[in-house]
């Protein structure tokens, strides 16, 4: 409660700042100040190692600039990934490891945010190797790797990007403020519409208490529960990148937005290109295509991919449900390449009407099957799942209650509800009809109406979620 309220206060605080200062020097400083002064409120060892960090990646940024070999670059690489798997994967492998030495890491907390900024650290030096000219003073870098939208669970940005925009002379337009505040109440409202499907309508009929509590299911309760983790990771993660993108919008800085309708996706490929996008885009820079290009064999390609998205699961959390969630992805992209292959081999272009249908929906399918994986407490878990998944005789029962099947149902109606409504409102008709002229009347007064509803709802969700003493939302992904 305390670093919420601070981060409030000093964010309203930054926002007039800004909105009124245009020299560099002042908007800098007035940043740098409050994303450590809000780092340091968490914990402050926490800070002390993310200071390690930042010291020890611009000394090596400085000493690879001089010299960009690729002995220079392992060194940094090596450096950040031993920093991330102390406090990321040793606690969480020690205790399965008979090394007395190691058990004493098991208690060692998960400092915020080390995964995002150390991804930010390593790119900004391997755009130093590829010859990005890059030259931030120390502060600057600093504040790239602290900025305090983005800390906890970024967006991952990349320096080339925001060192501009750190430098540039202007106050904050009041557009982008406004702008920025509505984005932010966009993801408070996803936030609490991803707790309301955790905990669900009644106490423990929600996705938490059908993971975690129950212990039969049947192929629907399978199905809805993959579909429901699914769409809460979604409007919860998503809803915060939100708030972040937003938050960061208000302070005059633009950052890569991170979903873009990723439940529209006809292909697993297109669904990894709007899903977390920028830690995918990081993947596909840094992993990826450094491996791809280094033998011209499809085969050696598909195995690049393979092992890409294995480390994106391990990125997550050092696990074999991970491991084997990662694998699923990478396959499925490499079958997707095939059948991609496959119609450019015999010249074969699908009926783009029923075929979207059908490519939709195998996608949709294969992706939720995934979150098994990505959810599942246990590997035996998972194969009690998918094992009622493929049994035929399972379908005809069901052990959760309606009231999540109905929850699942009304919130993904209403999402794509709310996606056909806001392109109806951002690009209204200008014909003659009676249809458009509403349209229009809307879209004009849509501030006057649109706030009014949002209050309504937001109301109606913190009644049901704070009635189950279940207090605010909170970040899912703040634990990977």
């Amino acid at each position: 409660m305390l670093q919420s309220a601070a981060y409030l206060v000093i964010f309203l605080i930054c926002v007039v700042v800004l909105a009124k200062v245009a020299a560099r020097s002042v908007r800098q400083a007035v940043l740098l100040a409050a994303s450590w002064g809000l780092y340091l409120t968490w914990a402050p060892w926490f800070a002390a190692v993310l200071v390690f960090s930042v010291v020890t990646n611009f000394a090596l940024g400085e000493w690879l600039r001089r010299s960009p070999t690729a002995a220079r670059l392992w060194v940094g690489v090596v450096f950040n990934l031993l920093l991330l798997a102390a406090f990321k994967y040793v606690p969480e492998i020690s205790p399965r490891v008979p090394v007395a030495s190691l058990q004493a890491f098991s208690r060692l907390a998960l400092p915020l945010g080390i995964s995002f900024w150390t991804f930010q650290a390593l790119s900004y030096l391997f755009d130093l190797y590829r010859g990005e000219e890059l030259d931030p003073s120390f502060s600057e870098f600093a504040l790239y790797m602290a900025f305090f939208p983005l800390t906890i669970s970024g967006p991952v940005c990349r320096l080339p990007d925001m060192l501009p925009q750190f430098r540039k002379e202007q106050i904050t337009s009041w557009s982008g403020i406004g702008e920025g505040f509505r984005r932010i109440a966009i993801g408070a409202l996803m936030m609490q519409l991803a707790k309301l499907l955790g905990q669900g309508i009644l106490a423990g009929d929600g996705v938490a208490s059908g993971f975690d509590r129950a212990t039969r299911w049947s192929g629907p309760d399978v199905w809805c529960l993959a579909a429901a983790y699914g769409l809460q990771l979604f409007l919860d993660f998503a809803g915060y990148s939100h708030i972040a993108i937003g938050a960061a919008r208000a302070l005059g800085i633009a950052v890569p937005e991170n979903f873009q309708r990723p439940f529209a996706s006809t292909s697993p490929s297109l669904f990894w290109t709007r899903w977390h996008m920028s830690l995918s885009f990081w993947i596909r820079d840094y992993v990826f295509l450094p491996l791809a290009t280094l033998r011209r064999e499809i085969a050696w390609r598909n195995a690049a991919l393979i092992v890409s998205m294995i480390l994106f699961g391990l990125w997550h959390r050092a696990s074999l449900l991970f491991l084997i969630w990662g694998c699923y992805h990478g396959v499925l992209l490499v079958l997707h390449r095939q059948v991609q292959q496959a119609e450019r081999k015999f010249n074969w272009e699908p009926p783009s009407g029923p075929w979207i249908v059908i490519s939709w929906t195998a996608t949709m399918a294969f992706i939720t099957l995934g979150w098994i994986f990505f959810r599942a407490n246990s590997l035996s878990q998972a194969g009690r799942m998918l094992s009622a998944l493929a049994s035929p005789t399972t379908y005809a029962s069901h052990f959760l209650t309606w009231s999540l099947y109905l929850l699942v149902g009304l919130l993904a109606a209403a999402y794509a509800a709310a996606l056909w409504i806001a392109a109806l409102l951002s690009q209204p008709s200008t014909g003659p009809g009676s249809d458009s002229k509403n349209l229009g009347l809307l879209a004009r007064w849509q501030w006057f109406w649109i706030p009014p509803l949002y209050a309504l709802a937001m109301l109606f969700l913190l009644m049901i979620t704070l009635g189950q003493n279940g207090g605010a939302a909170q970040l899912m992904y703040r634990g990977f």
